[in-house]
């Protein structure tokens, strides 16, 4: 399935060289193919891809995808849609797309994305234009409860860990999870949450608020 690519920076959905983006055709702005934009400042750049393309697919962080195309009346949308690929901290992405589509995004782009994704081997999951999508608006009060319970002394991370293993089947305990991929990653994900929807669920976890000021120590 052709597509152009654009790269504007460091990409947390494709850190590395992938099967999928080594497929992309060179960009031709007179073309009608799908558009990808990747990397840290992809957003910003959504302005250079105009055109009746089938889609144009803009790499999100925690960001709504309406920071980059504006919002009207929950009545916004087009062929543009946004995407992430699921990750923890600096865990490698996982396989999950989640596809970010508006009110009014158009039914043919959002099966144009999705089947251009499909194509590579990922599952896609559509959501609502939302910050944090599906995954970390589930997911971030969780691990905010579990550091907090360690902080109030409930038991040991250790002990938690095992527990929500075997009672809930998880592969991996939460607090090693988050430590082995980076705690102060936990940190400016709820943070970035906490300061769109001011619940406090999405609040920082007092150790997440302090492995970030440890990771900006070390970095200084």
């Amino acid at each position: 399935m052709q597509f152009n690519l654009l790269n504007y920076g460091n990409s947390r959905s494709f850190p590395e060289p992938h099967p999928l983006l080594d497929s992309a055709t060179p960009f031709d702005a007179s073309q009608r193919d799908i558009a990808v934009l990747v990397g840290e400042n992809a957003g910003s750049q959504l302005d250079q891809v105009v055109g009746e393309r089938r889609a144009i697919l803009v790499e999100l962080y925690t960001e709504c995808l309406g920071v980059w195309t504006g919002e009207s009346r929950a009545e916004e949308g087009s062929n543009v849609l946004g995407f992430a690929r699921f990750r923890v901290g600096d865990d490698d992405p996982s396989d999950l797309v989640e596809l970010v589509r508006q009110p009014g995004t158009s039914p043919e782009a959002i099966a144009a994305a999705t089947q251009l994704f499909e194509s590579a081997g990922f599952t896609v999951a559509v959501c609502m234009d939302q910050a944090g999508r599906i995954i970390d608006r589930l997911m971030r009060p969780y691990f905010n409860e579990v550091l907090t319970r360690l902080d109030q002394g409930l038991a040991t991370a250790s002990d938690m860990d095992l527990t929500l293993k075997l009672g809930l089947g998880y592969p991996e305990g939460p607090i090693g999870l988050l430590e082995r991929s980076g705690l102060h990653h936990h940190y400016d994900v709820t943070q970035a949450l906490f300061e769109v929807y001011g619940t406090p669920a999405f609040a920082p976890a007092r150790r997440a608020a302090v492995a970030k000021q440890r990771k900006d120590f070390e970095d200084n």
